[in-house]
């Protein structure tokens, strides 16, 4: 987020003359579109805005963005965007990544850009696969995926983008899906919040991973199995006809029926976003008997890092004059005749 003067824009004016090329029924497109339609509710700038992806089927996001860009290398995304970021403080930095290109190769620079708080957007798309690469299990592939290089199933335990997040120190967290009505709203959060805001989206890969998500998006089943978190507002679910509550022996959530509405007898929690312990255990919860926990998960500002490094330069040069050969003869110098 940056601190320009908000300008109107539509939808037209942040789509590029490039043609749109994922595979047909690929969930980027819709991520595509909630982004475009975004933009314009941010009072963004297309001359302020700056798209930065690595590699990987998302990273094509930058061409189709009506913006500036940067199509960089394989999990190298942060660094880019840090150097842009430090160079020009204004610009509205967004970070496209996915679940290969950010939490394996690129693991250790999102993990950077977390802790030290870069104001930008991050973008993850978990299609739980490497799509771009022909279907290789990926960090975030469920055990048991099979795939041209575990033919027999993974063996591997998946990672979790949020909790991985959380533990690298992020101040924002978030998730949502590529077809979601509520992506916008997440997106918008992600804007307002001062700092690195990570944003966990589920993409559906139609030719390697199809329908992965089916078990909490499908429609037969999504009351059933989402917690929407807004702040403020109790953890319902299934129609308010479940919640989440802390059991106090375990200090975990637990599932619990509410009865005529009375979510506070029941123990239900209020979300609030400033709660770190409640993130952690919201995105660690495992998926059934447990909902997916999507929306905005934590949400609390911290000092940005490009903040601290202008303030610490400034301190550094306040009072002094540069003075370039004062600098060069002071110390040990040599003389070359």
């Amino acid at each position: 987020m940056n601190d320009m003067t908000p300008i109107e824009t539509t939808l037209k004016d942040w789509e590029t003359d490039q043609e749109v090329r994922w595979c047909p029924g690929c969930g980027d497109y819709a991520i595509l579109k909630a982004v475009q339609r975004t933009l314009p509710m941010l009072g963004a700038d297309p001359k302020n805005t700056v798209f930065v992806s690595g590699i990987g089927c998302s990273s094509r996001f930058p061409y189709y963005v009506q913006s500036y860009g940067f199509h960089s290398i394989h999990g190298r995304a942060p660094a880019v965007a840090t150097g842009i970021k430090l160079a020009n403080p204004q610009l509205d930095v967004w970070l496209i990544t996915g679940d290969g290109d950010g939490m394996s190769i690129g693991g250790n620079h999102t993990m950077h850009v977390l802790r030290r708080n870069l104001d930008c957007q991050i973008m993850l798309f978990n299609n739980e696969i490497y799509g771009l690469t022909k279907g290789q299990y990926s960090p975030t592939s469920r055990t048991g995926t099979p795939s041209p290089t575990s033919p027999a199933g993974s063996v591997d335990r998946p990672a979790s983008p949020c909790a991985f997040a959380l533990g690298s120190g992020a101040r924002f967290v978030a998730r949502s899906y590529d077809v979601s009505k509520d992506l916008p709203e997440v997106l918008k959060a992600a804007y307002r919040h001062k700092g690195a805001a990570f944003v966990e989206i589920f993409q559906n890969c139609i030719v390697y991973n199809k329908d992965r998500f089916d078990d909490f998006i499908e429609k037969s089943v999504a009351a059933e199995s989402q917690v929407q978190c807004r702040d403020g507002e109790p953890l319902l679910f299934a129609k308010g006809t479940k919640g989440l509550a802390l059991d106090l022996e375990t200090l975990s959530l637990k599932v619990v029926e509410v009865t005529d509405g009375d979510w506070q007898g029941a123990g239900v929690l209020v979300h609030n976003v400033r709660n770190r312990g409640l993130a952690h255990m919201l995105v660690e919860m495992p998926f059934r008997p447990f909902p997916m926990a999507l929306g905005v998960i934590y949400d609390d500002p911290a000092t940005t890092f490009e903040s601290a490094v202008i303030a610490e330069r400034q301190s550094l040069i306040a009072g002094k004059t540069a003075d370039l050969g004062k600098l060069l003869a002071q110390g040990q110098t040599w003389t070359v005749p």
